[in-house]
């Protein structure tokens, strides 16, 4: 049985796409994409479609409850540029240091959920990239920038984003839902809402603070005494409130 995507700049081009179309599923836009191209959907084969194509596709069987039909007519013209791989690379990715394994004794990793630069502006579920970062008392480094996106054409599209940080011991987001964070939890990783976001370095900060004082579960992990992350864990929340 061939994979409905060929390649994984053509999964990008869809999931950007999906995101263009105002949060449109991107498993919903594979499978009407695949009704119109036929298996597999090619960078080649998405290249030649037009506004009246998309137009189509919103409208089939597949839109009913995923596909946003009424979409402003600029839009679908971004959204089909975005397919023929054009409007793509303005992200501002930030450049990851060098790091290996023993480099930052005593350090933990941090997942940062991410749309632009090195902030903390994304939900777990939408956000383009995760930005990976050692962090220890002494120092931040940002060491990987790893694409959401890629995970979102998947079955189970929390479970593959989860899978993409399950070497991180944290993640920074904005919001998350209640099955996703069951996920990430699940993976290894603790989710900690921080909903108006920020620089990601500040926040970070923020934790390295109190790193010297981390709650049971980080102690276990870091070999330490625990206490003060719960709390700060806690401050998170009341935030959200």
């Amino acid at each position: 049985m061939s994979q409905p995507v060929a390649s994984r700049e053509a999964a990008l081009r869809i999931a950007l796409a999906a995101r263009t179309l105002e949060g449109l599923d991107v498993r919903a836009l594979v499978n009407a994409l695949a009704e119109k191209l036929e298996l597999p959907i090619t960078e080649s084969k998405l290249a030649g479609l037009t506004v009246e194509d998309l137009r189509e596709i919103l409208a089939g069987d597949h839109a009913d409850e995923n596909c946003t039909v009424g979409v402003p007519p600029e839009t679908l013209k971004q959204a089909v540029r975005v397919l023929w791989g054009e409007d793509i690379g303005g992200s501002e990715k930030p450049v990851p240091a060098a790091y290996q394994d023993g480099d930052m004794p005593g350090s933990i990793r941090v997942a940062v959920a991410s749309n632009r630069g090195e902030n903390l502006d994304g939900h777990f579920g939408s956000c383009e990239n995760f930005l990976i970062y050692q962090l220890s008392p002494s120092e931040i480094r940002l060491i990987d920038v790893r694409s959401g996106l890629d995970a979102d054409a998947a079955e189970d599209r929390n479970a593959a984003r989860a899978a993409v940080i399950n070497d991180c011991q944290i993640i920074f987001l904005q919001s998350i839902g209640g099955p996703a964070a069951a996920k990430v939890v699940r993976a290894g990783v603790h989710p900690l809402k921080k909903p108006k976001g920020g620089p990601a370095r500040e926040i970070l900060g923020e934790v390295q603070a109190v790193l010297g004082n981390p709650p049971p579960w980080l102690a276990r992990i870091m070999g330490v005494s625990a206490g003060s992350l719960e709390r700060y864990a806690e401050t998170l929340d009341e935030e959200e409130a």
